[in-house]
């Protein structure tokens, strides 16, 4: 416990105060669905402000790191430029906007302050990391508190979560899905995101660095995840969790043994049994496959809520190279709802679902839970293009291709088919761990270094 707390405690001694921001950026990373955060449509995050502020009192240092990631650094400016043709046909919904270009500069500002704290600076990374697993395993407590006062009735505390969350999935009339334990993320569907796109990828660093973080960090994975599936807390961990199953076991192969080669290819059977095993298990997935994408209403809603917006893109095929700009999804919505109505009709679907959607949200309440329709919707197949060629310009540059790294790379374009957050903290943690990843031969830094104004 002392050589995990103490230097926690001289980050706090410091002359440089800005590192409070930094600790409460990382015990923040689990809190993003309450209401204590900055709203946005589908989530409320507290960590992305943390870090902007963090890089605010860095400024000096930040100069540097803009330098280093200049070209990720120039995709704001190249979004606004994008979204003019969109904001001058179809208007500028200014707080939309606001909302989408401020989620790209928290994720910059995220991997900002990554790179100021640990490249600049020179911070020892590995008690943080001890700090942020505390910060999981605070979470999971509160999801077994959330449980257990379903399951008993206990309405004080019921109630409590219904007035701390920003979309609550507590109660049993919630229209999300209720009587379901949601940690303290936007929603249970998050669960993933976080063990897979955060602590996953953290271990992977952790493992030629620290065994023993690497060994809690796989602890922390396995429990979360095992007790969301017990707990029932959503269907999507069960799926998530398996893709990841078979991405660790493809990661952690040597294929050219053939003793390894070969059990390896019998743990995948077996991650593919376990597959079946949990869509027999889950009630939603077993009515998927049983009735088809309408046998589960959430699942039926992320089909046309991006069959919408896709199909506006298709209204005016200028805009699939542009977008309909910052904040625009909710035009792309309605520019394409009734196209997208008669292809679910013409599947024997629910073709009013695409239409109700369209007409009930505002530009500043509009989601489509996949980063890629979002993005696409908003800057066009330009703007998804140089943001992808962006982050794999740096991994190339870095030399840093390895299998743990496409493995990672893969994981990560799955996870956010059903995330379309662009702030959250995946690839912003991607593009800095490729370094850590790919080379193995920066250990973290065992020192706290000097004030930054040094």
């Amino acid at each position: 416990m002392k050589s995990t707390w103490r230097p926690i405690l001289d980050y706090l001694q410091r002359n440089d105060r800005s590192e409070i921001w930094l600790l409460l950026a990382i015990v923040a990373l689990p809190v993003d669905g309450t209401t204590l955060g900055i709203y946005a449509p589908f989530w409320s995050p507290i960590s992305p402000a943390l870090f902007a502020v963090y890089c605010a009192c860095n400024w000096r240092l930040l100069r540097l790191t803009m330098h280093r990631y200049a070209t990720l650094f120039a995709i704001p400016v190249v979004l606004v430029v994008l979204s003019m043709p969109g904001w001058t046909v179809f208007g500028l919904h200014a707080n939309a906007a606001f909302m989408s270009l401020t989620g790209v500069l928290g994720a910059l500002c995220t991997l900002a302050a990554l790179d100021i704290a640990f490249e600049r600076k020179r911070l020892d990374w590995r008690p943080l990391v001890g700090l942020l697993i505390a910060a999981y395993w605070f979470a999971f407590a509160v999801g077994v508190v959330q449980w257990v006062a379903i399951r008993l009735g206990l309405t004080p505390i019921t109630n409590y979560f219904q007035h701390l969350m920003y979309r609550p999935y507590l109660n049993a009339d919630s229209p999300w899905g209720g009587g379901r334990p949601q940690f303290l993320f936007a929603e249970p569907s998050y669960i993933g995101m976080h063990l897979f796109g955060i602590l996953l990828p953290l271990s992977w660093m952790m493992r030629t660095r620290d065994s023993i973080y690497a060994a809690r960090l796989r602890h922390l994975i396995v429990v979360f995840a095992v007790g969301a599936v017990l707990m029932q807390a959503g269907t999507r961990i069960v799926i998530d969790s398996v893709v990841a199953l078979i991405v660790v076991i493809v990661e952690s192969t040597v294929w050219h043994e053939p003793a390894k080669r070969l059990r390896g290819v019998v743990q995948l059977i077996g991650a593919g049994l376990l597959g079946v095993c949990g869509v027999l298990a889950d009630s939603r997935l077993l009515s998927i496959a049983h009735h088809g994408a309408e046998g589960d209403g959430s699942f039926f809603a992320r089909i046309y809520q991006s069959l919408d917006p896709l199909c506006g893109l298709l209204a005016h095929p200028w805009t699939l190279l542009t977008g309909y700009g910052a904040g625009g999804i909710a035009d792309a919505c309605r520019q394409g709802a009734n196209q997208a109505a008669s292809i679910l009709d013409g599947m024997g679907m629910d073709g009013a679902a695409a239409l109700n959607f369209a007409n009930s949200h505002t530009p500043n309440t509009v989601w489509t839970m996949c980063a890629y329709t979002s993005f696409l919707a908003e800057y066009g197949l330009i703007g998804l293009a140089l943001l992808i060629g962006a982050i794999i310009r740096h991994i190339n540059a870095r030399q840093t291709w390895n299998k743990t790294m496409v493995c990672w790379l893969v994981l990560v374009a799955y996870l956010y088919i059903q995330c379309e957050n662009y702030a959250f903290a995946a690839i912003p943690l991607l593009i800095w761990g490729a370094d850590l990843i790919g080379g193995a031969t920066r250990a973290p830094h065992t020192s706290v270094a000097a004030p930054a104004e040094a």
